[in-house]
């Protein structure tokens, strides 16, 4: 099935929980789509595990762009989600709507993510204003870490946990269709979940959200540099990808790849008239 803005808002309703992992490529996204997930989310988190970057910071729009669109031709089901990148949306509302309107129209988007609560309600109003559906994102936002002085869970404070609320309310009268909720106390995330109408999409931040998201590199042991504590590894792909990379390099150092079964053949008699 076709999963659209109104199925996620849909699901929310009938207590049918979302799924979203991220992707990056046409392949991983071709594989997660047949698969049965609802959305997609193409992250900025390319930074890190595509990129090799320390943080999201350094992410552009033309990376972005050049990677939801891959995504995009691979899958045909799912809600695609794009982030908009650092510094994309934070300088002016005019940049905010083409910025998201870039991604939508280029990188062939469903929806847009941004992070922070409050402080973007007048960029989220005019994007949705654009008929681009917002997703917004809450808690620990990564574009965020140099403010927050590291990876570091939010709203453990009362004011802390008041202001996360608060922000809550905000981008859902804003006109966003959903909330990422990242690194927030499992208790916190349920009190939101239960008080906004629009679905909430938790990462570390417990099981009363509506949906979970993780990054596909880490629930599939694919990215050793940092492991999140709120990450369930279901496999071990890097391993196995590591064992098929050293059967290889032997096996090439042997001869004893390609074999005969992995080549073409052509007639003895023209070979002698080569000589």
């Amino acid at each position: 099935m076709k999963n659209t803005t109104s199925t996620i808002l849909e699901q929310k309703r009938n207590g049918d929980k979302i799924t979203m992992l991220t992707a990056y490529d046409y392949s991983t996204a071709k594989l997660i789509d047949e698969a049965g997930i609802n959305s997609i989310l193409v992250g900025d988190s390319l930074g890190m595990v595509m990129l090799g970057y320390e943080d999201t910071l350094s992410v552009t729009m033309e990376d972005m762009i050049h990677h939801t669109r891959a995504v995009a031709r691979g899958a045909k089901n799912a809600l695609i989600v794009a982030d908009m990148p650092f510094m994309s949306y934070q300088t002016s509302v005019y940049d905010a709507v083409v910025n998201a309107g870039r991604l939508i129209k280029e990188g062939r988007a469903h929806a847009v993510k941004l992070e922070g609560g409050a402080t973007v309600c007048e960029q989220i109003r005019a994007i949705v204003d654009a008929s681009i559906p917002v997703v917004a994102h809450l808690g620990l936002t990564p574009q965020s870490v140099n403010a927050f002085g590291g990876f570091k869970v939010q709203g453990k404070t009362e004011d802390d946990a008041k202001k996360l609320l608060e922000d809550a309310k905000a981008i859902e009268k804003a006109g966003a269709f959903a909330v990422v909720l990242e690194c927030v106390p499992a208790k916190l995330a349920k009190l939101i979940t239960q008080t906004l109408s629009i679905p909430t999409i938790g990462i570390g931040a417990g099981a009363d959200c509506d949906g979970q998201v993780l990054v596909y590199q880490d629930m599939l042991g694919m990215f050793s540099d940092f492991t999140p504590k709120f990450v369930k590894k279901y496999t071990d792909v890097g391993e196995v990808m590591k064992r098929a990379f050293k059967e290889y390099i032997n096996e090439v150092k042997a001869s004893e790849f390609p074999s005969e079964e992995h080549g073409f053949k052509i007639s003895d008699d023209i070979i002698d008239k080569l000589y």
